[in-house]
């Protein structure tokens, strides 16, 4: 196969190649992928879409919605992801904000985009579905009509990511779009992308999409890995054993996870564990939330030295750090990604000296962006060329950066700072617990005190212990946690409120003020 990457190029090169699994088994050929993107720009022209324009998508894993990615990265649009778990009034909002010329929804998410657009107000003319649906036009149906040969006057577009808004109202992080050849911008881009965690372009490459493609990391994981040369394989949903059953029928090379997945993947027991092979795996990459040790470890026992970690935002690159380097520097998030630079600042404004906490900013570089709407929240997290999220860490001698959590998320109680993910690290170990979510709620005496929300594993017996799931987890971490950070109170729920990108979306938890 030729050298030249670029998803446009290899596929007409090659059309007969694999580009897409569905999540039901069907194939999906590079050459059909190619066709429908092409015929969706088309489309997409054809409703007014100029440069610069955005195109919202409320969509679920299927290969029609990484056409739509691909259509929108050669006609110059802006594709912005819209996670399919938000409420109506949150998605009326990105719609508003975003001002889109198209907005998009798979089918089972259609009265959703419908509700959604009347409340923001989008005109009727602008709704589609990936099919048939009340109310929306059939963008599947209709691209049909339009020719599927290469385009002409093509320029790159780009990704138009919404803040996942775990504390509030999301933000639309705008950069300035590329310019230049699409399959050349995007080929650099996935050489840049994917080598930073030693993935190998073109050969067998087979990507394993376990999240949902309404996120940005995600999706942008994805077509890159289209860029690549790689076949996709998308998921509808996680569920541990099937993302084994996968890896060994697909011979997965490379897939990203949150630490919550990987967290349910080694609560399998060891007969499920050893009855599928994982040997194919070249590149396990997981980011987008901190990763306890004790699951970071176990992780690497099983899968051996092809995880891959990386920090970031939105708003900037970070850190990558390997399985080896880990080992060497257990919690550890990395040293600065390729062309990346990390500084950790103190209350002062100084650079914190090598193990002294302080903010972490991160450098936009030629990546410089803005809060679309939001000039002062975007002079507000710039220092210079640096952007803070508000992230607190402190960097060794070595320049590995240690996470400790967010500023906006610290607990302080009794004039001692709690950080939340410390102790959801400390709770996750306990054989009962799927997942955690700790807060500071407010405390006459205290100023805030420390309370869990746990997801009980199905007919454990964190839930029904007589003693109750507070004294249960407080005996529990008696001598895992100092005092002080030891929840006073504990909650078990079905489910906690994630976002697409696993990230816990705490103002989402239930009211917890009872002593």
């Amino acid at each position: 196969m030729s050298e030249q990457l670029g998803f446009w190029t290899i596929a007409a090169a090659h059309p007969e190649g694999c580009a897409v699994v569905e999540a039901d088994g069907r194939r999906v050929s590079r050459g059909v992928l190619l066709g429908r993107a092409n015929a969706i720009a088309r489309l997409l022209r054809a409703q007014g879409l100029q440069r610069g324009d955005r195109v919202v998508g409320v969509v679920a894993n299927e290969g029609a919605a990484l056409a739509v990615v691909l259509a929108c990265q050669q006609i110059g649009a802006y594709y912005v992801p819209v996670n399919t778990g938000l409420t109506t009034s949150e998605v009326a909002y990105i719609l508003g904000d975003a001002a889109p010329v198209v907005a998009l929804a798979s089918v089972r998410s259609a009265g959703m985009l419908t509700a959604a657009a009347d409340e923001a107000g989008l005109p009727a003319e602008r709704r589609f579905a990936l099919g048939k649906a009340s109310g929306l036009r059939d963008l599947l149906a209709e691209s049909a009509a339009y020719p599927d040969g290469p385009l002409g006057d093509r320029s790159p577009g780009s990704y138009l990511g919404y803040t996942s808004g775990t504390t509030g109202r999301p933000k639309g992080v705008l950069r300035k779009l590329p310019e230049g050849d699409p399959d050349a911008v995007f080929a650099a881009g996935a050489r840049w992308q994917l080598g930073m965690f030693a993935v190998e372009p073109l050969g067998e490459g087979v990507h394993l999409v376990t999240s949902p493609l309404s996120h940005t990391a995600v999706s942008g994981l994805a077509v890159t890995s289209l860029h690549f040369g790689h076949t996709v394989v998308l998921m509808e949903r996680f569920d541990a054993e099937t993302v084994l059953r996968l890896i060994e029928a697909e011979r997965v090379t490379t897939t990203h996870m949150v630490p919550t997945q990987l967290h349910r993947l080694l609560r399998l027991s060891e007969e499920v564990r050893e009855r599928y092979d994982v040997s194919s795996m070249r590149n396990l990459i997981h980011g987008a939330g901190p990763c306890s040790e004790d699951v970071k470890r176990g992780v690497i026992d099983w899968f051996g030295n092809v995880v891959w970690e990386y920090y970031g935002a939105t708003e900037a690159a970070g850190t990558a750090i390997s399985a080896r380097e880990w080992l060497e520097r257990p919690g550890s998030v990395g040293r600065p990604q390729p062309g990346a630079e990390v500084r950790v600042l103190n209350t002062d404004g100084e650079d914190a000296p090598a193990g002294e906490s302080g903010t972490i900013y991160l450098r936009m570089g030629a990546n410089a962006f803005e809060y679309r709407g939001d000039a002062e929240k975007t002079g507000a997290s710039r220092l210079g060329d640096f952007v803070t999220v508000g992230d607190l860490g402190w960097l060794d001698e070595d320049g590995y950066l240690y996470l400790l959590g967010r500023s906006a998320e610290m607990i302080v109680s009794g004039g001692v700072n709690v950080y939340p993910a410390e102790v959801e690290a400390a709770i996750l170990t306990h054989p009962d617990v799927e997942d955690v979510g700790v807060i500071g709620v407010p405390d006459a005496e205290w100023g805030e005190r420390v309370v869990a929300v746990v997801q009980a594993r199905a007919d454990s017996g964190l839930a029904c212990d007589e003693r109750g799931p507070t004294e249960v987890l407080r005996d529990y971490l008696a001598d895992r946690v100092a005092r002080y950070k030891v929840p006073r109170l504990v909650t078990v729920v079905a489910e906690l409120p994630r976002s697409a990108n696993g990230k816990l979306r705490k103002h989402l938890l239930p009211p917890l003020t009872r002593r």
